[in-house]
């Protein structure tokens, strides 16, 4: 007998129509949602600069767009930053007019400089702070340069298109905040969940063998690119409001101990992969002394046999690690005992397995705690010195300003020369593409784009103003003529491959077809400025292109030498917050290399060789040095005594390996490894010092000899300068 459907449940198919429309309110719903958002800032900024009767009522049309992210945080943070710039730019515009209003060469030149510092500042930052420099830079050139023209009303000028930026700022932050708001934050939260879950799986996956060496690549490719994006969110989630500010502390420390327990879970895998591939029966006796242990780990990051999901799940996990951690040094001392009643046990490798295996345990009940501790809006976790450091190239960075400074002058000087009413629009047209553009990981691409989105913006403006305006009365009539227009502009900007395109129409549509209080139809004015936008987009493209282009192999080069260096850094910094700016800068740097090549997988492979290699031997270096900082004083463990001698030795001789590599350079850093853990091995042998000294002895002892087996990596992008295959293989095995 059929069941028939009770009369009080809806149908099948409008439960699926349900289903249907709640997914498209989350995926497609959304972009339609952010572009009428947009639309109704901007109808909103146009109509109060009009109804304050403000000079330029497009410049405040125009901020909306520049300005207008899809979620809130994002439109606070750089509307903040915006108004950062604006107000600096016109400080020292305001000076620059007072200083060579007289002079237009010099005034041309100091706006050059000052666009290029600017446009430096923008490379060498991230996120919406590097915003803040764009817009000091171009809101010089944008106040001032019109400004120069009628000095006698500078300040005048400048300050009613500060307010009229004010207004578009304004606007745009109340339409993202007050209508169907979308939360950095909310998002955030997902990301944690998501993160937290496929971290365990990832372990449980490799400590079970399950992932091979181009799985773990992806999956840590995927970590670097997650974790940059984290702290990015994290930053604007802070303008939300106070449960994120609550919260910032405890994300900043998560993301940070997030890093440092993936980097010490490679490293503890990657040590028992080389301890398998060495084949002795030595090897052997050491991986089957520690497997056991690493299969009590996936038990522990579960719940009632389920994944952890929650926060309330995390803290369970947190509390069943602290329990193992506790337990784990007294377990391991018995093991370890076991092992020495056997003969030719290489205890060394054993010894630096547990080292490894303890810190990461450590390391993970810290990610899971900080994790639990998100469920409530203060917890002592929150107090976090650490923090995100990104790193980019200096040099980099001075060539963008420098080239921003040329292109400056050299569009100065044509208008200068000759005359051309639309001069003032090229040039400062210039100092924005420069500004915008070098931030993107193509910048040559981004502003030809630029310049395609707004030869469209040329062509559809024309029709607009000389077509459409003269034709409609009254401003619900002109917001009605002008939503197909911009609508076409921000959609482009909703879609990667179009963003450059969509931000060249939008931008320029407002600064060709806005209109004002009072429209002046004038053709010729319109084809000129057109002309002077294309050009100066395109004269920048191949600035780009020509004057040291970022995407060329010099960045990538000078990129991969900092990550390199940040072994140096991990080795000669000072101990306070190293490890933070290690982990952070060496993602950061990886993150910044797959940027400027995405089609080059071979690239991509060797970037994440170095990666792995520089994170498995600077941790070690921390670890090394923290050990050493905390022995008691005691004359045996002075700085002068043998042992401490060749430490350092050892460290001198791996940083100069990594700075530059070369095969005389990794034998002195081999030799030197080498020399060391003999020393400390023969002054360990002279005395019996208390339990803790002797872990923390035995500690230095693990870090070398971890170290000594990251250089003998066959894996290891550093393996094609090991000089004597016999030699290198042998080493791998033991250290003993």
């Amino acid at each position: 007998m059929s069941a028939t459907p009770s009369p009080s449940s809806p149908p099948a198919s409008f439960a699926a129509l349900c289903t249907a429309v709640a997914d498209w309110a989350h995926t497609d719903g959304r972009t339609w949602a952010y572009l009428f958002k947009t639309l109704a800032a901007c109808f909103l900024a146009l109509g109060i600069a009009m109804k304050l009767d403000l000079p330029q009522p497009r410049t405040a049309m125009t901020t909306v767009f520049i300005v207008m992210q899809p979620q809130s945080g994002m439109v606070f943070a750089k509307s903040f930053y915006r108004i950062c710039g604006t107000l600096v730019g016109l400080v020292v515009m305001l000076a620059f007019i007072g200083l060579f209003a007289q002079q237009p060469e010099m005034f041309i030149v100091a706006t050059g400089i000052w666009v290029g510092i600017c446009t430096a500042g923008a490379a060498r930052n991230r996120n919406f702070k590097s915003y803040g420099f764009v817009l000091a830079g171009y809101t010089a050139a944008l106040i001032g340069i019109p400004a120069s023209q009628h000095p006698d009303g500078a300040f005048l000028s400048a300050l009613t298109r500060v307010a009229e930026v004010v207004v578009g700022i304004v606007c745009a932050g109340a339409v993202s905040g007050l209508v169907l708001p979308q939360y950095a934050g909310l998002q955030m939260r997902s990301t944690v969940r998501a993160r937290f879950s496929a971290f365990v799986e990832y372990v449980s996956a490799s400590l079970a063998g399950r992932n091979d060496r181009a799985q773990i690549e992806a999956t840590n490719a995927h970590f670097v690119a997650d974790i940059v994006g984290f702290e990015a969110a994290r930053s604007v989630a802070m303008f939300e409001g106070p449960g994120s500010r609550m919260r910032g502390g405890r994300l900043a420390r998560l993301n940070s101990e997030f890093m440092t327990a993936s980097t010490r879970f490679h490293a503890l895998h990657q040590l028992m992969n080389r301890l398998r591939d060495a084949q002795t029966s030595g090897a052997t006796v050491a991986i089957e002394a520690l497997e056991p242990y690493f299969k009590e780990i996936a038990p522990l990051l579960a719940k009632s046999g389920e994944p952890v999901l929650s926060a309330a799940d995390a803290a369970h996990a947190a509390a069943q690690l602290d329990t193992y951690k506790a337990a784990l040094p007294k377990r391991v001392r018995e093991t370890r005992a076991a092992l020495e009643t056997q003969a030719d046990t290489p205890l060394l490798d054993f010894d630096t397995g547990a080292e490894l295996l303890y810190r990461f345990v450590d390391d993970l009940h810290a990610y899971a705690a900080t994790y639990a501790s998100l469920a409530v809006d203060r917890h002592e976790r929150e107090r976090w010195i650490e923090r995100y450091e990104p790193r980019t190239n200096s040099i980099a960075a001075g060539v963008a300003g420098l080239r921003a400074a040329i292109v400056m002058m050299v569009l100065g000087a044509f208008w200068i020369a000759s005359a051309w009413p639309s001069g003032s629009t090229l040039v400062l047209t210039a100092a924005a593409t420069c500004a915008l553009a070098s931030s993107s990981p193509n910048p040559m691409r981004t502003a030809f784009q630029m310049a395609g989105g707004t030869l469209a913006a040329s062509v559809l403006g024309m029709i607009a103003v000389f077509g459409v305006y003269p034709h409609i009365d009254g401003f619900p009539l002109l917001c009605a003529a002008l939503t197909p227009f911009l609508l076409l502009g921000v959609f482009m900007t909703t879609r990667p491959s179009l963003a450059g395109y969509g931000i060249g129409y939008c931008i320029f549509f407002c600064f060709l077809a806005g209109p004002d209080n009072v429209i002046r139809y004038d053709p010729s004015g319109f084809i000129n400025d057109s002309i002077a936008l294309l050009l100066s987009m395109l004269v920048t493209s191949i600035a780009f292109a020509v004057l040291l282009p970022p995407s060329a192999p010099w960045l990538r080069n000078r990129l991969l030498t900092d990550l390199r260096r940040q072994v140096v850094l991990a080795s000669r910094a000072g101990m306070s917050r190293v490890r933070s700016r290690f982990e952070s800068g060496a993602r950061d740097l990886m993150f910044q290399i797959n940027a400027l090549a995405p089609g080059e997988p071979a690239l991509k492979r060797d970037t994440l060789g170095w990666l792995f290699s520089v994170l498995e031997v600077g941790n070690a270096m921390i670890d090394l040095r923290g050990e050493v900082a905390a022995l008691p004083a005691d004359a045996r463990y002075a700085k002068t005594m043998p042992w401490r001698v060749s430490l350092r030795a050892m460290r001198s001789a791996v940083t100069a390996l990594f700075e530059r590599p070369r095969a005389d350079r990794f034998d002195r850093a081999l030799a030197a490894t080498i020399d060391a853990i003999a020393a400390v091995q023969q002054m360990l042998a002279t005395f019996t010092p208390p339990r803790e000294e002797r872990q923390r002895l035995q500690g230095i002892l693990s870090q070398l000899h971890f170290i000594r087996t990251a250089l003998l990596d066959p894996q290891s992008p550093l393996e094609p300068l090991v000089s004597g295959r016999a030699d290198a293989s042998e080493g791998v095995r033991h250290a003993t």
